[in-house]
């Protein structure tokens, strides 16, 4: 296709605001900020746009308008369904509006990040979305320097960098060691993984041993298995090692569903039953944990509607620059229960 004086692909946008019978300032609204046309306007705008296969460019656009369209979001994984539920959410939010989200994957590295920070930055996103609130010190002083709003999810961090979506997870697999003392169970160990470069599963071992420790159990049967996140053969083989250690151990809280899968599967293979021979609990509420066999006591996320806040603050953030405010920081806490089933005595 012929390259038009507007930067587009096709048509241009004097051609679809003739057809639709506007001015090329509303087509302009209508692809940037939709939500301020009215229904039928941007109705007649986007039939346009089909009909004329109009492709704006949205790199000369941003250089006018200083707008970039995009949103940058970090995760740490992308076969996580918690993250995956998380960025749906966001992406619902969103779906009102012309902005979209570019995705950036970590693989837990607060390195990979940093890299990804710094190559997102000069891309000048509308919002920075990062998961957790452990970040390089490169990192802080980016994200500190840009004008972009920043938002952190999925934690609960000491010192934000502006705006918070999440919730404590120590105090999370607390309250699962809590619910776990009350159903009898009196030598809980914790299965989670060899380094720290998973905050979140950092902060789930803190909360269990903090919760052991305040109810006067003893509070260092832990067993370190691979490098975050853990495998469900690492659950396994972490199970084993639990129960050789401290054979009296009763109840096992793995940092995820998937490593507590394995230790469940182990556990089949070798004869033992769950929970009579030892309980197993998880963290996140996969959806393997309300199917297996039996079903996985855990620790519901709503993964879903965190992302739905995030994208709440980015609008509500974006809004505001454009009428030349500043948000100002926003910290909302979302939800999480126990959810007690056969993998533990309830």
């Amino acid at each position: 296709m012929k390259k038009k004086n507007d930067g587009a692909i096709g048509s241009t946008m004097l051609e679809v605001a003739g057809r639709a019978g506007v001015s090329a300032m509303t087509v302009s609204r209508v692809l940037r900020n939709p939500q301020v046309v009215s229904a039928a306007t941007r109705i007649k705008v986007r039939k346009a746009i089909e009909e004329l296969d109009y492709v704006p460019d949205q790199a000369a656009g941003a250089l006018s308008s200083g707008r970039s369209g995009f949103i940058a979001c970090i995760v740490p994984s992308l076969d996580n369904s918690n993250f995956a539920e998380t960025v749906r959410g966001i992406s619902e939010e969103l779906s009102n509006t012309a902005l979209q989200l570019l995705l950036g994957y970590t693989n837990y590295s607060v390195h990979s990040e940093e890299n990804l920070v710094r190559t997102m930055l000069q891309r000048r996103p509308e919002a920075i979305i990062l998961t957790g609130g452990d970040h390089t010190d490169r990192t802080r002083r980016l994200l500190e320097l840009c004008e972009a709003p920043v938002i952190q999810m999925w934690d609960t961090p000491a010192k934000p960098l502006e705006h918070v979506v999440g919730f404590s997870n120590a105090d999370a697999c607390g309250d699962l060691v809590v619910r776990l003392h009350e159903c009898g169970y009196r030598n809980p160990g914790f299965i989670g993984g060899t380094t720290n470069r998973d905050t979140r599963g950092t902060d789930r071992r803190e909360g269990f041993i903090t919760a052991t420790k305040a109810l006067g159990l003893p509070a260092d049967r832990i067993i370190s298995s691979g490098i975050p996140p853990i495998s469900m053969q690492e659950g396994a083989h972490a199970l084993v090692q639990m129960l050789e250690r401290w054979p009296d151990t009763d109840a096992v809280v793995c940092v995820s569903d998937l490593s507590a899968f394995g230790a469940i599967t182990e556990c089949r293979r070798r004869g033992w039953s769950v929970p009579e021979r030892v309980a197993i609990a998880g963290f996140g509420d996969f959806e393997i944990a309300a199917n297996n066999k039996p079903s996985i006591s855990t620790v519901y996320v709503n993964s879903f509607g965190l992302g739905e806040s995030v994208g709440r603050i980015v609008k509500q953030a974006i809004a505001s620059s454009n009428q030349g405010n500043k948000l100002a920081p926003q910290f909302v806490t979302t939800e999480y229960r126990v959810v007690l089933r056969e993998s533990t005595a309830s």
